[in-house]
């Protein structure tokens, strides 16, 4: 089963993040937007993680049919966010 999740803090951050089976999963766009940095710099850095083996891609990583704004439907890659855990980020939901 899975639920949308809204997240907000005090600077204006806001997300909505997939729960499923109790692990948030997010886009590569959501992460960029957590850490305040360009797609391509988190894009590099998971590149590495996963050409290090640090994680299996496989393990982390699922496509997922998402409705763009233009009504077009894409398959967007979301990461779990034991992905995210060398960050260090703690979020309360």
């Amino acid at each position: 089963m899975s639920k949308i999740i809204s997240y907000k803090d005090s600077e204006d951050l806001k997300l909505e993040v997939t729960l499923r089976n109790d692990t948030i999963w997010l886009s590569l766009n959501q992460i960029s937007n957590l850490f305040d940095r360009d797609k391509s710099v988190i894009s590099r850095h998971l590149r590495n993680i996963f050409k290090t083996e640090e994680l299996l891609k496989i393990s982390v990583v699922a496509k997922y049919a998402t409705t763009a704004a233009d009504g077009k439907i894409y398959n967007v890659e979301y990461y779990n966010f034991r992905c995210h855990s060398f960050s260090r980020v703690s979020l309360k939901f």
